[in-house]
């Protein structure tokens, strides 16, 4: 037993925290990539559907696609909103980061100090390193993990410029009866583009943006 209990406390527990955090933030990027993606993706297609089932409508469809990268980068909200969520973050990051150098102090000094505790004490130590590294997991899952408060402030501040930026497309594709409006700067690989069919400055001006130049 007592064997079995010292091995849940190991020098590289702290590294392999900190690189279960990389591996959390990454996975939140990836998620919400994915997500922004469907957002726009999902509907266009509704709008597609509805663009075939209207009546007299001639075999030849017009067709023409955007940049959503480049539409948001020239969105002075987004980018504020992108800052702010760096800002938090890098904050929430090293909150954590200074958790896990609490716990890599603690298991150092407990190394070191071993040999002069009874069983009694070596028990608190451990419970104390083990109840602490709970903590900093459970606190990465509730920052980063999926569904975590980054990704929930990303939706609060995202979102909404998401809606706006949906409601410009399809007042474009209806208003220029397209059937279809691609996303450049999304998973479809589109090998060749005219730019006479990127409805990308339009789409910013019907927020009411000018592209920075």
């Amino acid at each position: 037993m007592k064997q079995a209990r010292d091995e849940t406390i190991l020098p590289t527990k702290t590294n392999k925290g900190k690189q279960h955090l990389t591996h959390l933030i990454k996975n939140e990027q990836t998620q919400v990539k994915r997500e922004f993606n469907k957002y726009f993706l999902i509907p266009m297609l509704g709008l597609v559907l509805a663009c075939a089932a209207l009546p007299n409508q001639s075999f030849a469809q017009k067709f023409a696609y955007v940049d959503t990268k480049y539409i948001l980068d020239n969105i002075t909200e987004y980018k504020a909103a992108q800052a702010e969520l760096d800002k938090i973050s890098v904050e929430w990051q090293k909150e954590i980061e200074a958790q896990y150098a609490e716990i890599d102090k603690l298991y150092k000094s407990f190394q070191a100090e071993q040999i002069l505790l009874s069983t009694e004490m070596k028990r608190k130590r451990e419970d104390e390193i083990i109840r602490k590294e709970k903590e900093a997991k459970n606190l990465q899952k509730k920052r980063f993990g999926v569904d975590g408060d980054l990704y929930k402030k990303r939706q609060e501040l995202i979102k909404p410029i998401q809606d706006k930026v949906y409601a410009a497309i399809k007042e474009v594709a209806t208003t220029g009866n397209y059937a279809l409006i691609l996303d450049k700067a999304g998973d479809l690989n589109i090998l060749y583009s005219d730019p006479k069919y990127d409805k990308s400055e339009e789409v910013l001006n019907k927020m009411g943006y000018k592209a920075s130049k």
